[in-house]
């Protein structure tokens, strides 16, 4: 290791922050890692319903959002999914990849991936720091002076800022990293909780929270279709949640923090169109004897949604028999279970949101770099700039690469 002597601080031991330590040291540099934490990478624990979905094979910048995703681009190319899969097989990471592209350890728990990158900064001899929680950073003469709560200084040639978000705060994550950026010189995009569940107007949601269902998801804005995504999608007393959900919500997002109306169309029967499951179910009720128009649908849709949907369409006695249905009444069930139309009211917080969309402005960074363009030798990594990834192990995948970038930049420039 070729020793340059540039003395390089990472502010926020997460995915990216760990990732720009090890580079950064592997490329020569002394590296202080700081973390508020007791210790480093606690979010990663909670990735993957514990497992760390540590990257995604289908990887592209087309998975990214922000005001600019194309910023994404020249990180996700340097250091690529193959790459982070060579990286963490170096370190001992068996990996499988599972459906949709996503990425595993073998060893099924996320604590794994922690262990081994843990293992690779003590190592290296990286400096870390806990408990350590930056309230300054400044440039004075060429050097950077880093000041924590509890009175330290610590004084380094080069800074990267790796200190997440506001999304999951059980982690650390308190936004203090965007109140740093903003006292030197940096602007922020409009930020808001992203992967996340959405709330929606109706006064039911009690009633069928827990019921779950394979269906269709999209945001509709005037009329016209924005995010859509297909998967298991579950009602809370709140509104919706589940993969699909947490995909679309950053359109929802988006255009509610723009004061934009925003539905939110679901499908719960999304294989058949309107007209043939109307045809569907005037033969089902023609057909269904001495049955309510309640008990016609058992074995059709979930019972429990059964009720909601018969009183959302019109039809206020469930113990009508189902053979008394008109035409019309049968359209307006079809209606509903293949175009149910809600307004979305607003999403989960930050406690529920799984990333943070909006952050730093690529437009003041070099994607090549990672390097601000407003503060030479001051970096960025990771959740703190503007751009955030679908599920799926993107997220990490852009913290990796991001971080990747800014160690390597950090220590040789």
């Amino acid at each position: 290791m070729k020793q340059i002597n540039q003395h390089v601080i990472v502010v926020g031991g997460g995915a990216s922050g760990m990732m720009a330590a090890i580079t950064a040291r592997k490329h020569g540099a002394k590296v202080t890692l700081l973390e508020r934490n007791p210790r480093v990478g606690k979010k990663i624990l909670a990735t993957g319903n514990g497992r760390c979905n540590y990257t995604n094979i289908k990887t592209d910048v087309c998975c990214y959002q922000g005001n600019n995703p194309q910023f994404a681009q020249e990180a996700l190319t340097l250091f690529d999914a193959a790459k982070t899969i060579e990286f963490f097989e170096k370190l001992g990471i068996a990996h499988k990849i599972e459906d949709l592209g996503k990425v595993f350890p073998r060893s099924d728990q996320a604590s794994s991936v922690l262990d081994v990158l843990l293992y690779e900064l003590q190592s290296l001899s990286v400096e870390i720091l806990c408990d350590a929680y930056v309230v300054e950073i400044r440039k004075k003469k060429g050097s950077f002076i880093v000041k924590l709560k509890e009175g330290k200084t610590l004084y380094g040639d080069r800074v990267i800022l790796t200190s997440g978000g506001k999304a999951m705060p059980s982690s650390g994550s308190d936004g203090n990293g965007y109140q740093l950026v903003q006292e030197l010189g940096h602007t922020l995009t409009p930020i808001f909780p992203g992967l996340v569940q959405l709330k929606l107007s109706g006064n039911f949601f009690k009633q069928i929270e827990g019921v779950k269902f394979v269906g269709t998801a999209e945001v509709i804005q005037q009329e016209k279709g924005t995010a859509k995504d297909r998967g298991d999608i579950l009602f809370g007393n709140y509104g919706v949640s589940g993969p699909p959900i947490l995909q679309i919500s950053r359109k929802a997002g988006e255009m509610l923090q723009k004061n934009q109306e925003a539905q939110l169309k679901l499908s719960i029967i999304d294989d058949l169109s309107k007209a043939h499951l109307t045809k569907l179910l005037t033969k089902r009720f023609r057909n269904s004897g001495a049955k309510t128009i309640s008990f016609s649908l058992v074995g059709l849709i979930n019972k429990r949604l059964i009720p909601v949907i018969l009183k959302e369409s019109g039809i206020k006695d469930l113990n009508v028999p189902a053979a008394t249905i008109s035409l019309h009444e049968a359209e307006k069930i079809a209606g509903l279970l293949t175009d149910w139309r809600f307004m979305i009211t607003g999403t989960k917080g930050w406690p529920h949101a799984q990333v943070t969309a909006g952050g730093i402005n690529t437009q003041e960074i070099d994607p090549e770099s990672m390097e601000s363009k407003i503060v030479p030798g001051l970096f960025f990594a990771g959740e703190i700039i503007d751009i955030d990834g679908m599920c799926g192990g993107f997220n990490l995948q852009w913290a990796w690469s991001s971080g990747f970038v800014a160690g390597r930049q950090a220590a040789i420039q």
